[in-house]
């Protein structure tokens, strides 16, 4: 089965590196200095300290596993290639709602980059989905759990 190819920023590419190496560097030492000191208090087979910081290790272990794959998957997004024009990832959309007149600004990324406290909205979202491909101008209404949304593209960059 081929594996799914995951588009990233180059900042988004470089956070998810520096987390893996946080994991590999700092974490997974912890860890193992946990395990000894909880194997240093003796019977292991009643001893609460040991389960838990082997349950943690093999948590991180997992973590580590998955970002090592999306890594490896990962193709860094070439923004000067990028058509202004339409909504697309990386396009910050400028967006009036019609349903309560507000302006909004969301930056279209992947899935892992994806904060909405920060503006950036995973391009696997309906509002996403239903933006790609349109241009400044275009009216757009998304369907999602709250109801039906109304929203002008305003203005489109990178």
């Amino acid at each position: 089965m081929a594996k799914e190819i995951i588009y990233l920023t180059a900042e988004g590419y470089k956070k998810l590196k520096d987390d893996l190496d946080h994991m590999r560097s700092v974490e997974r030492p912890a860890i193992s200095a946990a395990i000894a000191e909880a194997r240093d208090k003796g019977d292991l087979s009643e001893n609460a300290e040991y389960d838990a910081a082997r349950e943690a290790q093999g948590i991180l272990e997992m973590r580590i596993a998955k970002l090592e794959d999306t890594l490896a998957n990962a193709r860094i997004i070439d923004e000067s290639k990028i058509d202004k024009s339409r909504v697309q990832i990386l396009s910050k959309v400028t967006l009036l709602n019609h349903n309560n007149g507000k302006e909004v600004c969301y930056t279209i990324v992947s899935e892992n980059e994806a904060n909405l406290r920060e503006g950036k909205l995973a391009i696997g979202t309906p509002i996403a989905k239903a933006l790609l491909g349109k241009k400044a101008g275009d009216v757009v209404e998304v369907t999602v759990p709250a109801g039906v949304l109304k929203f002008e593209i305003k203005d489109i960059s990178i």
